[in-house]
């Protein structure tokens, strides 16, 4: 495929997600404080271990163009880019602060049991979104906080598409023959654990007030 036809398979399974009746579910649940809590740290957990995935599959990768794409992407999230001089941890920490949580909080945040099972089964698959912009909504209209008390879904309306399109260009190079379906399925693996991590974490915020 080209660089169009890839920018079509992935943005078919990521409209395919967002439209499932997991993340539907996910996404009526009212958000209130205790919730939202539940919510950042659980995704906090999630953000660290994509670095860890992501290094992984770089590790593994013996294409010197694909972990140099990897880095760059790794760089805006872990160090800086135009959305964060700290790397995109910290804007979860300072988004924290708009419902009472402390970096402390988010730090030292435990996992839910879905969200152990999900991120293990990422480690093995070593992949990593609409989603930023969708919550920041839900949050606004459920807690009366403004975009600006939400750096991390206001910085990720945008950098989830950058990311996807930064790496097109890899796809369209090596995604040929064999590794087409092989990387389509990794995908769809991923976007399926995505599934179950949203589902754990609506289960446990219909849990709390």
């Amino acid at each position: 495929m080209d660089v169009n036809g890839w920018q079509a398979a992935f943005g078919k399974l990521a409209r395919e997600t967002m439209s499932s009746p997991e993340l539907e579910r996910y996404y009526s649940v009212p958000i209130t404080r205790a919730r939202a809590r539940l919510l950042l740290q659980q995704l906090s957990l999630y953000v660290r271990h994509r670095r860890d995935c992501w290094a992984f599959v770089s590790g593994n990768c013996p294409v010197l163009a694909v972990k140099q794409k990897i880095l760059a992407h790794e760089y805006e999230e872990m160090i800086r880019d135009a959305h964060s001089e700290h790397g995109h941890l910290d804007l979860i920490i300072r988004q924290g602060k708009a419902i009472g949580l402390t970096a402390k909080d988010i730090l030292e945040a435990k996992p839910i049991p879905s969200t152990t099972a999900t991120l293990y089964a990422w480690g093995w698959i070593c992949l990593g979104g609409g989603h930023a912009a969708r919550m920041g909504e839900l949050w606004i209209k459920y807690l009366g906080v403004t975009w600006d008390d939400l750096p991390n879904w206001k910085a990720h309306r945008a950098a989830d598409r950058e990311h996807v399109d930064m790496f097109l260009s890899i796809w369209e190079k090596f995604g040929m023959g064999e590794n087409e379906e092989i990387i389509l399925q990794a995908a769809r693996e991923s976007e399926e654990l995505y599934r179950v991590y949203q589902t754990g974490i609506a289960d446990a915020m219909e849990a709390l007030s």
